[in-house]
């Protein structure tokens, strides 16, 4: 993969640091771009939930297109050619879709692999050279509520994690497991 003149968008903090410790020019955009679209030719970088089965925790996708949920095209190219990745379809969601069934019919709707909340907002900016993302979360995950675990300009909320956590247990356990070993993937992935 070649990097160089690109900016990797990155919704959240986390994601932020794994692009700069794989050595990638990185900016934090914030949850559905909320900071601002960055100047210059993008990637949009980060984690994704899956549309449809087959697509496990840690599958790591270089995208060559992103539709919104009817299947309509908002950016189209290559992929950026990051090894051991697979070609998907990104869904580029306004809202957070956390329910399986779903999930599942976005699939069904717009032919989507994997959806997110960012490169719908960077494909429309006419300046999206890219999309990598890994899945987090499989489609049968169980995510309600893990918005209010990170504030709009993608820093952390320590207390609603916590209290998300109380309320999830189980659920929110695999979740956050489930962004550790997607993240980890990630990082290899580019590095």
């Amino acid at each position: 993969m070649d990097a160089d003149g690109l900016t990797f968008a990155c919704a959240t903090t986390a994601e932020e640091r794994v692009a700069k410790r794989a050595g990638l020019n990185a900016a934090r955009v914030g949850v559905h771009v909320a900071n601002g679209v960055p100047k210059g030719r993008l990637v949009s970088f980060g984690l994704a939930g899956a549309l449809r089965d087959g697509l496990g925790v840690g599958a790591v996708l270089d995208a060559t297109r992103v539709v919104d949920e009817h299947g309509a095209t908002l950016w189209e190219g290559g992929p950026l050619g990051v090894p051991g990745a697979r070609e998907a379809i990104v869904l580029g969601s306004d809202v957070l879709v956390h329910d399986s069934l779903e999930r599942r019919r976005l699939h069904l709707s717009s032919g989507a692999d994997a959806v997110d909340m960012e490169s719908g907002v960077l494909a429309r900016s006419g300046r999206l050279a890219g999309v990598v993302r890994v899945i987090s979360d499989d489609v049968t995950s169980a995510i309600e509520g893990v918005d209010t675990t990170v504030r709009p300009d993608g820093s952390t909320d320590a207390l609603g994690l916590l209290r998300w956590l109380g309320a999830k247990r189980t659920d929110g356990v695999r979740s956050v497991f489930g962004a550790i070993v997607a993240l980890k993937a990630l990082e290899k992935a580019v590095a």
